[in-house]
């Protein structure tokens, strides 16, 4: 079972790995990029194309750093402190123990 996975991945890998082989060899002209006062760039179309993912890539990235700081920033706050998270999420021996109930929501909701 593990080797026909591992011979699956690579399957898969070699197929994208050749049809975007394919793609490069059938995109080799020339092409201009316009930029703003009169500036141009020329470029085989393929190296265009992959200039304009690496820049989404990239924004994408970007967009999402602060959000990764600031959930890094929680787990580090939360491994801070856990003998006082923990003497909070247990019950002591004279209260009975909370129990929470899950709120009425319609199903399918």
């Amino acid at each position: 079972m593990k080797l026909m996975l591992w011979w699956v991945k690579w399957a898969l890998k070699a197929a994208i790995f050749f049809t975007l082989f394919a793609f490069a060899l059938n995109n080799q002209q020339d092409t201009s990029v316009h930029f703003f006062f009169g500036r141009q760039w020329q470029a085989p179309l393929v190296l265009v194309v992959l200039c304009a993912f690496a820049a989404g890539v990239f924004v994408g990235v970007l967009g999402m750093v602060p959000r990764w700081w600031k959930h890094r920033r929680a787990a580090l706050q939360g491994r801070s402190a856990p003998a006082a998270n923990e003497a909070m999420d247990r019950p002591s021996g004279d209260m009975p123990a909370r129990t929470l109930t899950p709120p009425d929501v319609p199903h399918g909701v």
